[in-house]
């Protein structure tokens, strides 16, 4: 169940890196404008989407708002907590309710530690540091972890054993708890079933749905395949060179897509319907996508739009709201 009150507000995040030469006196001699400017929020319960071509800045947005990254500008407000400001203390306290599902389950644990010791790692560094409630004794944490692995599909049997010897479906199971651990508001995934077999995907897409339902968990939903996308979100982000070009309810982006971009992205996705899917004409873009280390003064789709017009070039659209909670950053819509 959703609210209208906000979990997290984004405005105008910037991420660049710094691209340098040099082997022994490096300088820099340009800049990769990874997330260049954006804004949003995620309400308590919901999902929000975000999609998008690879490369476009949806996993660095994630890591930004988590400060794995620390942003060059802009503010992130999580729970009430400035997080690009805030002290080591209020940063532990915010990371607390804001946990992580990364995209790959063997990369992201460790082949040395047990299960058991993966999902309660968590558990024991806030213990430690006084920062969970005393009847979080060591009996405890162990009931929390083979709780926790019997409601994500694993057996608390199982909880002595390594990584390398579960199955990849399995090990994102384990990345799940981990993440459950602390009892977090909101979970930051990212792509966390684009390494999975279609089958083993709809699994882990319905375990995040019913675990949802079950905490009132908020969800930030990365992902490049539209399918997953339409089915886990309350409302979908499009990103494209680090811009946010479009923003909306889930069934009103497919129904009524608005960006060229946006357009251009569901019309690649394919359709389970072979009479549907024949008739239909694909939008196909021209170029490749721009290097995100060159500065832009107009619209970052501009070389590729097939809609392009002069004011393009060189004025950069804001977003404007088409109708209810749905945004598009395009001048065709001036």
């Amino acid at each position: 169940m959703t609210n209208d009150k906000p979990l997290l507000e984004v405005v105008d995040l910037k991420q660049h890196f710094p691209i340098e030469a040099g082997f022994i006196i490096k300088r820099q001699i340009g800049t990769v404008r990874a997330v260049d400017g954006i804004s949003f929020e995620v309400r308590e319960g919901e999902t929000l989407g975000i999609v998008g071509e690879s490369g476009c800045g949806k996993s660095t947005t994630v890591r930004s708002i988590s400060q794995l990254y620390k942003p060059t500008s802009g503010s992130v407000t999580f729970d009430g907590i400035d997080m690009i400001n805030a002290s080591k203390d209020q940063l532990l306290d915010a990371r607390k309710n804001m946990q992580m599902i990364f995209q790959d389950p063997y990369a992201s644990l460790n082949p040395r530690m047990t299960v058991r010791t993966i999902i309660s790692e968590p558990l024991e560094i806030y213990r430690k540091r006084g920062m969970l409630d005393e009847s979080f004794t060591k009996e405890a944490i162990e009931e929390r972890v083979e709780d926790l692995m019997e409601r994500v599909g694993l057996s608390r049997f199982f909880k002595n054993r390594y990584p390398h010897e579960f199955s990849g479906g399995q090990r994102q199971r384990i990345g799940i708890a981990r993440a459950l651990a602390l009892n977090p508001k909101m979970i930051l995934a990212d792509e966390p079933v684009s390494a999975l077999d279609v089958s083993i995907q709809s699994q882990i897409l319905n375990l995040l749905h019913d675990l949802q339902d079950e905490y009132g968990l908020t969800y930030m939903f990365i992902a490049h395949d539209l399918a997953v996308i339409e089915y886990i979100s309350t409302r979908i982000a499009v990103m494209y060179l680090g811009k946010i070009m479009e923003i909306s309810r889930s069934r009103d982006l497919y129904k009524n897509p608005l960006h060229p971009y946006t357009q251009a992205l569901l019309s690649a996705a394919p359709i389970p319907d072979p009479v549907v899917e024949k008739k239909r004409q694909r939008i196909i873009l021209s170029g490749d996508v721009p290097s995100p280390d060159v500065e832009r003064e107009g619209c970052y789709f501009y070389d590729r739009c097939k809609y392009r017009m002069e004011k393009c070039k060189s004025n950069i659209p804001p977003m404007k709201e088409m109708d209810k909670e749905h945004e598009v950053a395009c001048w065709l819509y001036e």
